[in-house]
This record gives structure tokens, sequence and C-alpha cells, in this order.
């Protein structure tokens, strides 16, 4: 009895403590399973969120190529994002396209020519844009050229070595669709066939940026059909492209001997100064040491004037007015400056070329009639020839005995001096009271006597 009473102890303290590690168990069991749950939960969170940033940047890149192009096929640093429905949302992927160079040898030629039938029976040709790349997603081309350029593909010296060399029978294919062969030339050769075809029809190269070769005008080539040219001309003359390298210089002198412009801003120059030149020679407007006066509104005449054909319509008025309150061609370069100076330029305005006006022929008429400028209202500088012809100067006299030089002839010198009078013409701003004072030394009559004048006072004496 002694030794079964503790075994029976004991076996009731077992039989008490066996619930109980049950329920330890169990909730040991489910702790764990609640550890390795959160921790899966957590990597999966981790994986969510890495994809959801992956998704945000490529939905950014999406979104700014999207907005230029309007394309469900984007590219974007020479991978191609596609985007698919993934349980009703929007997925990227995102594709390698082969290079322009890896499509030459792994498209078939069999498929290149469906591309260009396709480009044919859109356009009716096939002379293609440069760097025509195939719209994606477009039925009417072969699925592999979708988003490949297929202009610098086919018309390209390898892609001719590669399909075309060796079997007369696909360039005789080529022939029926049309195939430029010119094409196949560097593109250097065809922007100076451009330029030359350009010289040609407009008689220099001043080429527009915006210009690019018309098609369908057989006016001009083929091959340089949809040609940028103006912005190639912009390229040559800023970052000098297609000018590096050792054939730099020979292509240079290729455009010199055509006549291209390397400096827009001192070709304008020259024009203008070449116009102002002209100006003076065929102008009666300069007298002598005097600024050269070019109404606002002039226009170089055309035809039948002595203007050479360069500058006919040149609108030389308003080119000075731009030079005299916007510094036109000569801000900040004194050079420019000095070379209109010394041509006769005036940078006062044609209302300071009025006021020398009206001194000069005041000036004349006071010494004519001893200091004494009270001149008729209706007075205009008269010529030689309508004395001439009124008997009142002889034949023999010739016009340089004259004293009123010619650029004045016909000048309202008596109405001027009535608006000086009456209206303050000529006497505003800083120079006022100076025009005041040479007035007053020519013997002006501020405030003449009214009524009949008893004699007039002869304009040729």
């Amino acid at each position: 009895m002694r030794i079964s009473c503790p075994i029976f102890f004991l076996s009731c303290i077992l039989s008490l403590l066996r619930p109980v590690v049950g329920l330890l168990q169990q909730s040991t069991c489910r702790h764990v399973k609640n550890v390795h749950s959160m921790i899966s939960t957590s990597h999966e969170v981790l994986e969510v969120a890495e994809r959801a940033l992956q998704c945000s940047d490529m939905a950014k890149k999406i979104r700014t190529r999207r907005s230029s192009s309007g394309q469900l096929l984007l590219v974007n640093n020479g991978k191609t994002v596609e985007t698919k429905k993934t349980y009703g949302k929007m997925k990227p992927v995102v594709k390698q396209l082969p290079s322009t160079k890896q499509c030459r040898r792994r498209l078939s030629y069999e498929s290149a020519l469906e591309a260009l039938k396709a480009y044919h029976s859109i356009h009716n040709d096939v002379v293609l844009p440069r760097r025509f790349v195939v719209p994606p997603n477009d039925p009417s081309y072969p699925i592999e050229w979708h988003g490949v350029d297929l202009s610098s593909t086919v018309y390209n010296m390898e892609w001719w070595k590669l399909h075309l060399r060796e079997n007369p029978e696909r360039v005789a294919e080529l022939n029926q669709l049309g195939f430029v062969w010119e094409r196949l030339q560097p593109e250097w050769n065809l922007i100076l066939t451009a330029l030359i075809t350009y010289s040609s029809i407009h008689g220099d190269l001043l080429v527009p940026i915006n210009f690019v070769v018309p098609r369908d005008d057989d006016s001009w080539p083929k091959a340089t059909w949809g040609i940028g040219l103006g912005k190639c001309v912009y390229r040559m003359r800023i970052r000098n492209d297609f000018l590096k390298g050792p054939k730099g210089a020979t292509r240079k002198s290729q455009l010199d001997g055509l006549g291209f412009v390397w400096d827009m801003g001192e070709y304008a120059f020259d024009k203008f100064v070449a116009a102002l030149q002209h100006y003076s020679t065929f102008s009666k407007s300069r007298y002598d040491d005097g600024p050269l006066k070019v109404p606002s509104t002039f226009v170089a005449p055309g035809e039948d004037s002595p203007w050479p054909r360069e500058l006919w319509g040149y609108p030389l008025g308003a080119k000075c007015s731009a030079v005299r309150q916007k510094g036109l061609y000569v801000k900040g370069n004194p050079r420019r400056q000095e070379q209109l100076s010394a041509i006769g330029f005036c940078w006062e305005g044609n209302a300071s070329l009025g006021w020398h006006q009206v001194v000069h022929a005041a000036a004349i008429y006071s010494q004519m009639n001893n200091r004494n400028l009270n001149v008729p209202i209706a007075f205009r500088v008269p010529s030689p020839n309508v004395l001439r012809d009124s008997g009142s100067v002889g034949e023999t006299d010739g016009d340089d005995a004259w004293p009123w030089p010619e650029h004045l002839w016909n000048f309202p010198l008596g109405q001027r001096l009535k608006d000086i009078r009456l209206k303050g013409a000529y006497l505003n701003g800083t120079n006022a009271a100076k025009r005041r004072a040479q007035l007053d030394a020519l013997g002006f009559e501020w405030n003449p006597k009214r009524g009949r004048r008893k004699q007039e006072i002869s304009s040729s004496c």
C-alpha cells in the first residue's frame, strides 16, 4: 500500500495536467501558424509594394508618351511598353524592340515586300518619308513590322546587299512598285541635290526653317520628297551637321559654291546697307552733308527701276524705323553703327529730318531777303524749270547757279513756318530752345502784322 499510494497520486496529477498540456500545445501551434502567416503576409506586402512602385514609375512614362503620341504601343529608351488587361486592370508589359540593323537581317525580303505593298496601297507610291516608322497595331502592315523604321531599313545599301544584289527578279518586283533607287545613296548627296534644286527655283539658299520638300512635285527629284530641308540647313549653320570629319572641308566648299549663307544676321545687315546705298544714289531727299531721309512706308520698287533684282520689294522704310526704335542689326555692335552713320543714316528719325529741311530753306530765304523771314503762307521753294518756263530765268543760266538745292524744290516753307508759329511744330522736347534761337537768328517774325501785304517778297531775288 505504501508503494501504490504514490503511484496513484502521480496518476491523478497526470490526469489533471493532461488537458492543460493539450491546451498549451494547441495555443503554441496556433501561435506558430500565426507567425508563419504574418511572415508570408509581410513578404507579399513587400512584393506588392515593390510592384506598385514599378507600375507607378512605368505609368508615369506611359502617360508622358501617350500625351504626345496617343498610341497604345509606347516607346521609351528603346523599349516598347504595351498595356494589357489583367483581372480588369491595366498592367504594363515591357519588351525590347530590335534595332534597325537587326531588322535588316532578321526580317525577310518577302515580309519587307508586303510592308512596301501595304504602303503603296495607302499612298500610291513607295517614296517613304525619312525615318518612317510603321504605325503600331495597323492591320495593313505585317505584324512583325509594327513599330519598325521601314524607310531606314529598305533604303539602305546593306539591305540591298543582303536581299537584292544577286536577285534580279526582286529588283524587277520593286521597280513595278516604283522603288526610288536614288534613295540608296548617302544622305548628304540627297540634301545637296535638294539644295541645288531649291537654288534653281528660288534663286538663293535662304531656306525657311519649316520648309519640307513637297511631294508630288515634278520640279523636285523624287528621292528628295519629304526631306526637311529647312531644318537640315539650320543644323548645318548651328551644329555643323554633315560638315564634320574628313569630308567636312569638301562639303563646305560645295556649299560655298552654291552661295550658302552661313550667318543670317550678317547677311540681313549687308542687305540693309546695300538698300540704303541704292536709296542714297537714286533718291533726292538727301542734301549735302545731311542725313538720309527714308519714309517709313518706302518699299524698293520692282521692275522698270534702277534697283537690283535682289532688292525688289525690300521694305527699307520699315527696316529703318526698326533700326532706330529697336536697335535691329546694330544692338551691341558699334562697328555697324559707325558703318550706318558713314552712309548718312538718320538716328533721330524723320521728324528731325523735317526740321533740318525747314532750317535749310529758311536760311536761304533769309539770306536772299536781307535777314527777313516773314514768308508768305503759300510760298513753295521754286525750281529753275518753273521760272524758266515763265521767262524769269534765261536759257543760258545753269541749274548750278540756282540758289535752291534740288532736294528743297517744291518744299512748302510758308506752311511749315505757319505751323511753327501757330501750333508750335518742331518746338517740343529738349531741342525747343535751341531751335527757337536758330529761327530768331534768321529773323523769324513770331507775330507778323495782319492784313494784306503791301509788297510781295520776291522769291527769285
